[in-house]
């Protein structure tokens, strides 16, 4: 597969990554070890060298997924997770106080049997710990061979700019697809001034790009997307003018809505990498396959002028998760 450069930082990776969550946490039971690790080890096996997860996603139980599928491979892949959350856990509340960050580190390396983790995260940022503090833990646990390049998540401007001045922030991971451009607005252009890769999850609109939802699709009781007000019936009943839309486009040229949706992340910068989570494997196949999708000038601007006369639905988190971002 083509790889991509992380802004300046010189951190190569597949130019399509994998997010892990969903194997484990988010949506819905957790896929069977057995037929998650098979899912990992096909994705190196296709050319997928970067994979993403985080200590919130099961308190560990992803990391560890990872730790086992990924061992064989382990000099061939780029491992990224996150720390910021109390305990782990997303709904306790955030901590990034430095004594933390070095405790979740330890866990990490050990649940990902690995002596270094290539890219740590901040998962969000925590308004009671100076960011200059969060940096400069992690620029210690780089000097210490820990970790090799700091990460941001759904970070603002000035965090990162604050943040990269003590410790160069390699990458910063947010959402980003379609359906949710904000980050066009200030977040791109302060990565692009400064270097700044940029992993956009969720580039499927969290499935929903797909077409494979619908206003009657059920979700499972433990699945995320109960509570988003984007997904609520009525949403997405309206936001399927995006899905029928993206299927136009995907039929004039004989390929599939997530493809498009991905070829169109990649096509807008070189310094991007999307990383798309499935728990099926044929999904995995599709997705990778989009990489080889090229988008023209011209098919670009068609597209821009589409979504442009769609307003789409709804918030993408409920309140008090969206209260975590763009700090």
């Amino acid at each position: 597969m083509e790889k991509r450069i992380l802004g300046k930082s010189g951190l190569e990776v597949s130019a399509l990554g994998l997010g892990c969550m969903g194997l484990t946490f988010g949506y819905g039971p957790a896929t069977n070890e057995k037929e998650a690790v098979a899912l990992l080890q096909k994705a190196v096996e296709s050319g997928v060298t970067f994979f993403d997860t985080a200590e919130a996603y099961s308190q560990g139980a992803n990391e560890a997924l990872l730790g086992k599928a990924l061992k064989p491979y382990r000099n061939e892949v780029v491992i990224a997770t996150k720390f910021g959350f109390r305990e782990g856990n997303a709904t306790l509340g955030l901590d990034s106080r430095p004594s933390r960050i070095r405790a979740v580190v330890e866990a990490s390396l050990k649940h990902l049997q690995t002596d270094v983790i290539d890219l740590l995260y901040q998962h969000r940022v925590d308004p009671a710990v100076p960011i200059e503090d969060v940096a400069g833990t992690v620029k210690d646990l780089i000097e210490e061979g820990k970790v090799k390049y700091f990460g941001m998540s759904e970070a603002g401007a000035q965090s990162i700019r604050k943040a990269h001045a003590i410790q160069p922030v390699a990458a910063l991971q947010s959402e980003y697809s379609m359906w949710w451009r904000e980050p066009e607005a200030e977040i791109l252009p302060t990565l692009e001034e400064l270097g700044i890769g940029f992993v956009p999850f969720s580039p499927l609109g969290k499935g929903f790009l797909t077409g494979a939802i619908n206003a009657n699709t059920q979700f499972d009781k433990t699945d995320f997307r109960n509570i988003v007000p984007r997904f609520s019936e009525e949403n997405r009943k309206a936001n399927h003018l995006v899905v029928d839309a993206i299927g136009q486009i995907a039929k004039e040229k004989n390929v599939t809505n997530a493809q498009i949706a991905l070829a169109w992340v990649l096509a807008q910068n070189p310094w991007i990498v999307p990383i798309p989570g499935t728990t099926k494997l044929h999904r995995l196949e599709e997705n990778i396959a989009a990489v080889n999708i090229e988008l023209s000038v011209t098919e670009l601007q068609d597209i821009e002028k589409v979504l442009a006369g769609i307003d789409v639905q709804g918030a993408r988190y409920p309140q008090q998760l969206q209260n975590m971002v763009g700090r």
